[in-house]
């Protein structure tokens, strides 16, 4: 019932910059949190930012001053604007959901733990 949908990730130079985009689809009445993981190989998946739907903001400390995430309430929507990136950000990120309320039929339900697929960010030295 919810799906979500990563774009943008792509090869930049270190230094350079990306944006992640996730839209989150279904019949969505509300989302409390969105978030972007990333997994590197070999490694475990780690957060690197979230937002609630009041636009609270939590930052992996490995990125702060660097990336900035942002969401769009009305179109269940969030984003991830990456600057000044580094080979050691190289990764697969995914995109996450939790504390959604979604429509079935003319109930609602409530669910957590949503991923998307996963895009991949590879930073060239």
């Amino acid at each position: 019932q919810v799906q979500l949908v990563e774009s943008g990730g792509g090869l930049v130079q270190a230094g350079g910059s990306l944006r992640l985009s996730c839209a989150a689809s279904g019949r969505l009445f509300s989302i409390s949190t969105m978030g972007w993981y990333r997994q590197a190989p070999g490694k475990q998946r780690e957060l690197v930012a979230t937002i609630t739907v009041g636009g609270s903001t939590n930052y992996a400390h490995s990125v702060k001053g660097r990336f900035t995430i942002g969401r769009d309430n009305a179109k269940n929507t969030v984003y991830l604007q990456m600057s000044s990136l580094k080979p050691e950000d190289t990764a697969v990120y995914y995109c996450h959901a939790d504390g959604v309320v979604y429509w079935s039929g003319s109930r609602q339900y409530s669910g957590s733990d949503y991923w998307g697929q996963g895009t991949q960010v590879t930073v060239s030295s």
